[in-house]
């Protein structure tokens, strides 16, 4: 679970989560990942896992965004299936079953899409722009269920476990290990406790990040463009050599022109916009800026020795 300025709700979703865990499995743990958070996040996930051996808390050293927080916990996560939920309890803990009981033989990811929005109106908007961009993302219809309340399977996170880019979709980085999906509607609460993280830019911009870090979908339209922009290009030259052909004069009007001209000018700048996007990506990459960085790790005494090459790793490697 990602945590981001959410000292408020973690103890209630703690004390949600630990009677659903003890009747779904006999061995469970929950990671609490602050991703630089500003308030006393990190204070209250230490008391917590002073309070529960089942619980541990990672700290990054900034904030690296939800996704990238997730992978974190993805990658120190120890039992045979992850869950993986917010921190404002809009997940309800209680609906976990659901997608445990959905989570077939031949299923291999389970999302937990929301029965009904409670989201506003541009919120609710920047989320179906950005599912159409992680459907271009995941090659998948499943996308447009997609979210941060699912369950995998563990063994999933070998097929990415060489990644470390800054930009990071939990949901592409799972198609690359399975493409058995599935998804049951949950209830979805309204928040009570602080504010959203999530405006429309960001949600706009991670849809952005998701196309073009993980799909060459802009730059298949940016060249249908440019083959359109020449079709119409080529038959504006044929009309002009028709005219002078037939009333022997040239097309009249400078507006005609310049219309043309205007058209063509904005196609290219916007194919050099797209090309420019995956260049900065690129440059993103070769600066090899770190997926996440870990501060210090909280845990119970009874699971320190046994986390200690785990911890020296991700330190290590990220």
């Amino acid at each position: 679970m990602p945590a981001y300025n959410s000292e408020l709700s973690l103890p209630e979703l703690v004390r949600r989560l630990q009677p659903v865990l003890d009747s779904a499995a006999t061995d469970y743990e929950l990671i609490v990942v602050d991703d630089g958070s500003r308030d006393g996040t990190w204070r209250v996930i230490e008391e917590l896992a002073r309070d529960h051996n089942w619980v541990r808390g990672v700290h990054l050293m900034r904030n690296y965004g939800q996704h990238n927080a997730v992978l974190c916990g993805i990658r120190l996560a120890r039992n045979e299936l992850i869950v993986t939920l917010d921190d404002d309890l809009q997940h309800p803990p209680e609906e976990i079953p659901k997608l445990l009981e959905k989570l077939t033989a031949d299923k291999d990811v389970v999302y937990g899409p929301p029965a009904k929005e409670t989201h506003g109106l541009w919120r609710d908007v920047a989320s179906q722009v950005t599912k159409v961009a992680l459907q271009s993302a995941m090659g998948a219809p499943i996308a447009r269920k997609a979210g941060p309340f699912r369950v995998f399977r563990t063994r999933i996170r070998d097929a990415f476990a060489g990644y470390d880019g800054p930009y990071v979709s939990i949901d592409v980085l799972l198609t690359w290990g399975t493409t058995r999906f599935d998804a049951v509607e949950v209830r979805h609460a309204p928040r009570t406790l602080g504010t959203s993280n999530y405006t429309f830019r960001k949600l706009v911009v991670h849809a952005l990040n998701m196309v073009t870090g993980f799909s060459t979908w802009p730059l298949q339209v940016s060249s249908l463009i440019g083959f359109f922009f020449t079709v119409l290009g080529t038959a504006a030259l044929f009309f002009v050599l028709i005219r002078y052909l037939i009333q022997g004069g040239a097309v009249p009007g400078f507006s005609f022109l310049a219309a043309m001209i205007a058209i063509f000018s904005g196609a290219q700048l916007f194919s050099l916009g797209i090309i420019g996007e995956y260049l900065a990506r690129m440059h993103a990459r070769s600066m090899q800026h770190p997926t996440y960085s870990v501060r210090e790790i909280t845990m119970a005494a009874t699971h320190s020795a046994q986390e200690a090459p785990v911890l020296e790793a991700t330190r290590s490697r990220h």
